[in-house]
């Protein structure tokens, strides 16, 4: 894989995707329909899709592609892919508090190697460089002009006062009851993959997931949090977590700067 032109093209794709996403925000009004399995997509979540797709097939003919949309049809056997959830946090969108997310992802032999996070809402924008080192790029984002970026590193915690994030819209009984387990010092709320970057960038050191996720709920922002030093790891037995599974749901999982003591399930 040529990383430079990955990197260019997922960072300039999720700016346009962005755009379209916000143009549909500001409206007064906008479909939302309920998918098999019960949960929302909205005429933002296909457009962003789109744009997505055609960009990364036509930058990337001859990689797999997996996107949350498109999910119904693919059977990936490849080891190496490329995964996108367009609009990560589409409750977040439909109530209009800010917190969704674009996700891309390049994923090779099971481990997310690059991915990008955008927060169009937030004015955030976070990715894996093409060495594979994370940073935050500071706005305004030109589409084909890099700004100001900030490299990306995980908090040095401290157990007797950690700094949790957890799931705005996914928050229960379960998550509270282990998190219970942590001496905490702040805890956090937020939507979609932002809960990684936060762990990315040194503003939460642990984030831990006792929900139903899909591959591309997590693999952007799983690369985001690899390439700052941190790690995301299974919730029963605290192996890494990897991608390519069968019908690309997830375990339960724990994102964490490796400085924390990780309690058991």
């Amino acid at each position: 894989m040529d990383f430079e032109k990955l990197t260019k093209v997922m960072r300039h794709l999720s700016l346009l995707a962005g755009d379209k996403i916000m143009e549909i925000y500001a409206r007064d009004d906008f479909d939302v329909r309920a998918k098999s399995d019960e949960s929302p997509v909205t005429i933002a979540d296909e457009a962003a899709d789109a744009i997505i797709s055609a960009g990364l097939r036509e930058a990337f003919p001859d990689v797999a592609l997996v996107t949350e949309e498109q999910a119904a049809s693919h059977r990936v056997t490849a080891k190496t892919f490329l995964i996108v959830d367009p609009l990560d946090g589409t409750k977040e969108f439909i109530k209009r508090r800010g917190d969704f997310t674009v996700n891309i992802a390049y994923v090779e032999e099971g481990k997310p190697l690059r991915g990008v996070v955008y927060a169009p809402a937030r004015d955030r924008l976070f990715y894996t460089d093409a060495k594979g080192v994370s940073v935050e790029e500071i706005g305004p984002f030109a589409k084909n002009e890099v700004g100001k970026t900030n490299p990306l590193s995980v908090s040095n915690p401290r157990n007797s006062a950690l700094n949790v994030v957890a799931s705005k819209s996914h928050r229960d009984a379960a998550t509270d009851t282990y998190i219970g387990k942590y001496r905490t010092a702040e805890m956090k709320s937020a939507g979609s993959s932002l809960k990684f970057c936060l762990v990315a960038t040194g503003e939460a050191d642990l984030y831990p997931r006792l929900g139903r996720t899909m591959e591309w709920d997590t693999a952007a922002g799983h690369a985001v949090l690899n390439g700052a030093g941190g790690k995301v790891v299974r919730f029963d037995d605290h192996t890494d977590l990897s991608y390519g599974k069968s019908g690309f749901e997830n375990p339960f999982f724990i994102a964490y700067a490796p400085g924390v003591q990780l309690e058991k399930a």
